[in-house]
């Protein structure tokens, strides 16, 4: 059974129909877009493989293994793949699908790649099992999500209960977990995979960099969310904002950890 449309990302929170949105993904892209492009070449992606791209966002990835990577053909498997562009020729074409469907089968590829997106389902486990699956034989799974390994220790306490506020509402909201996911090797192997391997990457939080735009962007998209409860003092989340737009900005941003495994085969 999928997951219910209410409750999850994309419905409850961070609708693409939302005011900026685009320009929120993409901020993200830019802060954490070197990381898995440098990982995926490190593992060889390349002509003659077909990839998956899971929860393809405004498909910065999937234009890279097409333009750059020059690679045979890309899925963009997205909910709502409208930030997208398909290429001409069909070697890159979006997948509107709902990632938690039991009966979606999209086939067997040289390298499936998902990025923040099974921190937001609870049925994160199943759901890793059958990326896992569409992995053909020699193959590589490539995953990712945030961790938060820096930001409970901040002496800035608006900043740090703002972003404590920003994960608690997301788990209650939506169901996102990012305490597991610091397991990813020991999950990819379990799953059969060798070579399994992982990187955590903190992108600079400074004033003008992507990622903290991406968190201003992401803490305006749930300000209703924020302040609604009582995790906030009145204020708190504009001095937190008012913050990273300061000289006086010195801090750590969450991270994205980054795992991956072969399946064995030719």
């Amino acid at each position: 059974m999928n997951e219910p449309d209410e409750g999850r990302y994309g419905a409850d929170l961070f609708s693409p129909e939302h005011t900026g949105e685009g320009a929120r993904i993409d901020y993200g892209a830019l802060a954490y877009d070197a990381g898995t492009r440098a990982r995926l070449t490190a593992l060889g992606v390349g002509p003659g493989w077909r990839c998956l791209d899971v929860g393809a966002g405004t498909g910065t990835i999937s234009r890279w293994l097409v333009d750059e990577a020059g690679v045979d053909e890309v899925v963009a498997l997205d909910r709502d793949p409208r930030f997208v562009t398909a290429r001409t020729g069909g070697r890159l074409r979006t997948m509107a699908a709902d990632l938690t469907d039991p009966t979606l089968t999209p086939g067997r590829f040289d390298l499936v790649h998902s990025r923040f997106v099974l921190m937001h389902l609870r049925s994160h486990a199943d759901v890793l099992a059958r990326l896992a699956d569409w992995v053909a034989p020699g193959g590589w799974l490539v995953v990712g999500d945030a961790v938060d390994l820096t930001t409970p220790g901040s002496s800035q306490a608006a900043y740090r209960r703002t972003m404590a506020a920003m994960w608690q509402v997301l788990r209650d909201r939506i169901g996102t977990d990012i305490g597991w996911v610091t397991r990813y090797p020991q999950l990819l192997r379990d799953l059969g995979l060798v070579e399994v391997g992982a990187e955590v990457l903190m992108p600079p939080l400074t004033v003008d960099a992507p990622v903290t735009a991406f968190w201003k962007g992401t803490w305006l998209s749930m300000r209703d969310a924020l302040e609604s409860g009582s995790a906030l003092e009145p204020g708190e989340l504009d001095t937190a904002l008012d913050y990273l737009s300061s000289p006086a900005l010195a801090d750590l941003s969450p991270g994205m950890i980054t795992a991956w495994g072969r399946r064995p085969g030719p």
